[in-house]
C-alpha cells in the first residue's frame, strides 16, 4: 500500500469516529419516552428501619436484702458513732474555689460527624397532566437522556441523594430540570425551562413543579 492510500485511509478513519462520537452525543439530547415504574425505595427503606428498631431495655434494679441476709439479733440498720468516726482533713479555701469553678464549667461540646448522604444513578419521578389525569411515576438517569412525559414536559436529573444515618428524617432528595417542548418542534427549538431546583420526597409541595398543565415531584432514589 502506498503512502497515499495509508494517508486516505487515516484520514476516513477519523472521520468516521468523529462523525460516531457525533451522533452519540445528539442522541443524549433527544428525550426518550417515560416508563412506567412500580417501585417504592423510600417507603421501603422506611420500614427497614422500623423493624431494625429494638424496644429500650429497661436497667436492673439492685436487688432488696431479704430478712435471711440479715444476722440474727440484728435490726438490719448500721449505726455510726460519730465519736470513734474518722475525723475528716480540712480543705484549703482556695482549691474549694478551684473545685467549684471546675463544676461549674459547661460541659464540652460534643464533636459531630459529618453527613454523608449516599448518591444514586436513578431518580424516580411523579408526574400528572391536570388536562387529561394521566399520571405516572417514571425513571430518570442522572446525567443521562432527558425523559418526555405525556406531549412536552421533559426532565433532566442532575443528582439524586439520600439523607444519611445521623439525619433526622429518612428521605430523597433530587436536583431537578423541567422544561415545555412540543413533540413536533423538538427539532427546531430547545425547551422553555419551567423548574429548576431540589425536590424533597418528604415534602411534595415544599418546591414541587407547579404549572397550568403540570404537576410533578420526585418519589425515591435507586
Amino acid at each position: 500500500m502506498s503512502f497515499r492510500g495509508a494517508l486516505l485511509g487515516g484520514m476516513i478513519a477519523v472521520g468516521v469516529g468523529l462523525s460516531g462520537a457525533g451522533v452519540t452525543a445528539a442522541l443524549m439530547d433527544v428525550p426518550q419516552d417515560a416508563v412506567p415504574a412500580s417501585q417504592d425505595p423510600v417507603g421501603d427503606a422506611l420500614r427497614a428501619a422500623q423493624q431494625q428498631q429494638t424496644p429500650p431495655q429497661t436497667p436492673a434494679q439492685p436487688a432488696q436484702p431479704s430478712a435471711q441476709d440479715i444476722p440474727a439479733g440484728s435490726t438490719g440498720i448500721t449505726v455510726v458513732d460519730p465519736v470513734a468516726a474518722t475525723p475528716q482533713e480540712e480543705v484549703p479555701a482556695e482549691e474549694l474555689v478551684e473545685e467549684e469553678a471546675v463544676e461549674g464549667a459547661p460541659p464540652a461540646a460534643e464533636t459531630v460527624e459529618p453527613t454523608v448522604r449516599r448518591r444514586h444513578r436513578v431518580a424516580l419521578i411523579q408526574a400528572i397532566d391536570k388536562t387529561t389525569a394521566e399520571t405516572m411515576q417514571f425513571e430518570v438517569e442522572v446525567g443521562g437522556r432527558p425523559v418526555r412525559f405525556a406531549k412536552s414536559l421533559i426532565f433532566k436529573v442532575r443528582a439524586c441523594e439520600v439523607t444519611g444515618p445521623n439525619e433526622l428524617t429518612e428521605d430523597a432528595i433530587a436536583y431537578v430540570e423541567a422544561g415545555i417542548q412540543p413533540r413536533a418542534e423538538r427539532a427546531s427549538t430547545e425547551a422553555r425551562q419551567i423548574f429548576k431546583g431540589w425536590m424533597f420526597a418528604s415534602s411534595p409541595s415544599l418546591n414541587g413543579l407547579e404549572h397550568p398543565v403540570y404537576d410533578a415531584w420526585v418519589v425515591g432514589c435507586k
